[in-house]
């Protein structure tokens, strides 16, 4: 058995032995025992869960990249590696939900997928053609995390087979992604509308005087209209809002 082919089996039986016990209930030794595994190479390969979660992760990104055809727009390349990353958690869906219940509970391993899937959105961002170069490209980055995000909580609820709640919800959040990359590039100020013409001054009348002197009127004074400054909308990077607060950290 090669290593990828071993490091399969031994994620696969983590995952079921979480989905029947719990996630904090999980260890490697359990998992290789279940597996049939010998145990020196599991310890030589998986120190700990942590290895475990984060070789689950890059198995996901490779699963992503596998079938990358480079064809198509930035738009929809991210939908395909997206929903594909999302096929390796759907194959141990009952594993994977039983961790994300217990994240809360353990700080340290939700900081460390944090970290983990933030250098996935990366390599699929960047795989995908996006610039992620300067204070833009980190918002860039930033705005992808929320799209994983949105489309994992979305995934959590989602029971039909063929994942359509999550894939509508992928579909909505690369829309607001899309948004924000225009706005983030520059959109054309739209040109102050100036005011109504103001009123030609009137022109002086002369009112007869004593001693022929006349006394001219001044001309009124125009009034300086400003046109009122271009509305700052706010960016579309945020994730929708109706849903809530999101809590639970994303899975690398």
């Amino acid at each position: 058995m090669d290593d990828d082919a071993f490091d399969r089996a031994l994620i696969g039986a983590a995952f079921a032995q979480a989905a029947e016990l719990g996630w904090r209930h999980v260890s490697v030794p359990d998992a290789a025992r279940a597996a049939g595994l010998p145990l020196p190479r599991a310890r030589a390969r998986f120190p700990g869960r942590s290895a475990l979660l984060l070789r689950f992760g890059r198995i996901a990104d490779q699963a992503a990249l596998a079938e990358m055809s480079g064809e198509g727009s930035v738009r929809d390349q991210l939908f395909d590696l997206i929903m594909r990353r999302i096929d390796v958690l759907q194959a141990h869906r009952p594993g994977v939900l039983a961790l994300l219940r217990a994240l809360p509970c353990e700080p340290p391993t939700a900081a460390l997928l944090a970290c983990a899937t933030r250098r996935s959105m990366r390599w699929l961002a960047q795989a995908a053609g996006v610039e992620l170069s300067g204070l833009r490209g980190a918002l860039t980055l930033r705005g992808l995390d929320a799209v994983w995000l949105w489309t994992l909580r979305a995934w959590q609820r989602d029971e039909s087979d063929d994942l359509s709640a999550t894939m509508a919800a992928l579909d909505s959040a690369l829309n607001r992604a899309e948004q924000a990359m225009r706005w983030l590039r520059g959109r054309p100020t739209p040109e102050p509308q100036s005011g109504p013409a103001s009123a030609p001054a009137s022109q002086s009348e002369t009112a007869p005087a004593p001693e022929s002197q006349s006394e001219t009127a001044p001309a009124p004074e125009a009034q300086s209209q400003t046109a009122p400054a271009p509305k700052v909308e706010p960016s579309p990077f945020e994730p929708p809002q109706e849903a809530g607060p999101v809590s639970d950290p994303p899975l690398s």
